[in-house]
């Protein structure tokens, strides 16, 4: 899923904020290979391993790339744009 996601939101034409995503994932797979059922949620883990400043800055950069105001989404809008330019790859022939 994180792969999928990743190629979506480059479809889209977010690469700053899919760049974001692949970050955040190679911050993640490690800690969560190691997780086991008593770790505690994935949020403990960052801050255990020392990783919550760098959680932190991937954070508020994703969050700056999707600040268009209240009640606005840059991916529901670059899918809106998406789909006007490419119909045939939403809904088909």
């Amino acid at each position: 899923m994180v792969a999928e996601t990743e190629a979506g939101l480059r479809e889209l034409g977010l690469d700053d904020l899919a760049s974001c995503f692949v970050e955040a994932k190679e911050l993640m797979i490690p800690l969560l290979a190691r997780r086991t059922e008593a770790d505690g949620d994935p949020y403990e883990i960052v801050k255990q391993a020392g990783l919550e400043e760098r959680a932190d800055e991937l954070d508020q950069r994703a969050r700056s790339l999707d600040d268009l105001g209240p009640d606005r989404s840059v991916i529901y809008e670059a899918w809106i744009r998406y789909t006007r330019q490419h119909p045939e790859r939403v809904f088909g022939s």
